[in-house]
């Protein structure tokens, strides 16, 4: 095997998860209350409870503050403290009715969402390449959702994602008994998934990668400025493309209306086959994603749910 197509170090892509916790705030109660007011009264019913509860955690709650504080105080560095609790409210409401849909999607089944997709043309041409292909998002919008919503792509879909233990949040295709529209890949596995990931692009399949936070130690991220600070992100969706040829296409959802999301196309980015396993080759790449990153953040300032101090790598309390 070439050094371009070597898989990733064990040391490079092993999870590390005490870096950072993905459990719902919520307990085990509140979610279940919520699944049985959708069932029972619908979306928008949830949706005036869920406006409750934000206002409770934002006023209540310092914890859940301090999750959206690091980025809200880059994205409004200028805010007063009455306008950075608004700010708060704003983006936790977003967040709520976001669990919301997703859960909707999965009790009451697709006719209650609808997605459009910006250039979906330009995904299939990139599928056709046949070198597979490899979307790299963000924890942005109901993500989820968007990872449905590619069955229109006919081609099957692999994400890489770690469930955390214990977390009470239930995944869309957990609310019913069909197939998942997509594959998981567990970075926890053996690996961190590389010799999987690299199975689903040597068949010319979808592979899904959140760009904008790191699942292993700071061997698999590079340092790019986001927001005005210094963060690392991980350069693994470049080394891939890179080992196999594979486009890397930036793509984000977001809610672009009651019942309604986009699915925005933002950037594509072709990376040189044969760059070896240097971090530093692949800063280029990590930074043109994060250029995009923060243009998407620019215009859905309030649909970036990424609630873990980039700027510091540290887990908030």
């Amino acid at each position: 095997m070439t050094e371009a197509r070597r898989p990733i170090d064990e040391t490079e892509a092993r999870w590390n998860g005490r870096t950072w916790s993905a459990r719902s705030v919520g307990s085990r109660w509140q979610h279940r209350f919520f699944y049985t007011l959708i069932r029972l009264a619908g979306r928008r019913a949830a949706y005036v409870m869920a406006a409750f509860v934000a206002l409770y955690y934002v006023l209540f709650r310092p914890s859940v503050r301090n999750r959206s504080r690091p980025y809200l105080s880059r994205r409004f560095p200028r805010r007063n403290a009455l306008m950075r609790l608004l700010d708060s409210y704003r983006i936790t409401i977003e967040i709520g009715e976001v669990l919301v849909d997703r859960a909707s999607l999965g009790i009451l089944g697709p006719g209650q969402l609808a997605v459009r997709h910006s250039r979906r043309e330009e995904l299939l041409v990139r599928i056709r390449e046949g070198r597979g292909l490899i979307l790299v998002t963000a924890h942005a919008g109901c993500w989820q959702f968007a990872m449905e919503s590619l069955r229109v792509l006919e081609t099957p879909v692999s994400l890489l994602l770690h469930r955390e233990e214990g977390d009470v949040d239930l995944h869309i295709f957990e609310h019913r008994s069909d197939d998942a529209a997509f594959r998981v890949i567990d970075p926890a596995g053996p690996l961190g998934g590389t010799l999987e990931m690299l199975h689903v692009l040597k068949h010319g399949e979808v592979l899904c990668i959140m760009g904008d936070r790191r699942m292993g130690g700071d061997r698999s991220t590079v340092e790019v400025d986001f927001l005005g600070g210094r963060v690392r992100v991980p350069f693994t969706p470049y080394h891939l493309a890179s080992a196999t040829g594979a486009p890397v296409v930036v793509i984000f959802p977001y809610k672009s209306g009651p019942g309604n999301y986009s699915l925005q196309v933002a950037n594509v980015i072709r990376v040189p086959e044969g760059l070896g396993r240097a971090p530093e080759a692949y800063r280029p790449y990590a930074e043109s994603y994060i250029r995009a990153l923060e243009g998407f953040v620019g215009e859905h300032p309030y649909q970036f749910f990424n609630f873990f101090d980039m700027w510091n790598q540290e887990p908030i309390r």
